[in-house]
């Protein structure tokens, strides 16, 4: 059994929430839990609403594995990108009802779903990479490219601004924003009424869709695969 993750089985959709400590941090032991429940949802043939705690959906890669070694930041972050690859060809609609902060890898996350909805209030959206000492990795510039409004690229990668929910919907991280207590239920709003799509048309026409992001993408983490990625201090 996985502790960081929980999955929740409903009638037309399932939830899959992330629950590892203060900042929900993507671990090993968080994808790993990503991963499992992804099977199950496939296996159940039911939508996906993807969360995590109340103020935070996760603000990124956990820390400590990033700046034990260069090799355990690749191994990570590695991880982290096939499981956006994963997601963005999940052949059922993924929503996110992003519960508040998204830094980083928690809002790549954002990047690699089918519909995003976040909460009103002071939280953080966006990519701080580079603010805390990490070269962009191919990855994250293909899934920003491929999700991103172009204007905002630029300052989303190359200056690793950071947003509030209202601004981050233009930017292109969210679909929607609404109050903090109508976040679940709109979430199961749009996963009730993403389940009425037709199963085969979905999947087929996402992977059309997504055909060049998704090859340029596997293209990407064969790149990261031969580099080097971590964090440097100075």
């Amino acid at each position: 059994m996985n502790e960081a993750v929980k999955y929740q089985s409903e009638e037309n959709y399932a939830i899959i929430t992330i629950n590892n400590g203060k900042a929900n941090a993507i671990s090993h032991e968080v994808i790993e839990g990503l991963n499992t429940s992804f099977d199950k949802a496939e296996e159940d043939n039911k939508v996906v609403i993807l969360t995590g705690q109340p103020r935070i959906f996760s603000a990124g890669f956990d820390l400590k594995v990033m700046t034990k070694s260069p090799e355990s930041a690749k191994e990570l972050v590695t991880k982290g990108s096939l499981l956006s690859l994963r997601m963005l060809s999940f052949p059922k609609p993924i929503i996110i009802a992003c519960s508040g902060h998204a830094i980083a890898k928690g809002a790549f996350l954002l990047l690699s779903s089918d519909y995003r909805i976040g909460v009103e209030g002071e939280f953080k959206i966006g990519l701080n990479e580079v603010m805390i000492g990490m070269t962009m990795h191919h990855a994250g510039i293909a899934i920003a490219k491929s999700r991103l409004s172009e204007v905002y690229l630029n300052r989303c990668v190359n200056n690793a601004e950071i947003f509030n929910p209202k601004d981050a919907i233009k930017a292109g991280f969210f679909d929607i924003i609404v109050p903090e207590n109508h976040l679940l239920p709109t979430a199961i709003k749009v996963a009730e009424m993403s389940a009425k799509l037709n199963r085969k048309a979905h999947a087929e026409t996402k992977l059309k869709v997504r055909k060049p992001h998704l090859d340029a993408l596997e293209k990407a983490i064969e790149l990261d695969s031969a580099g080097n990625i971590s964090i440097n201090a100075s």
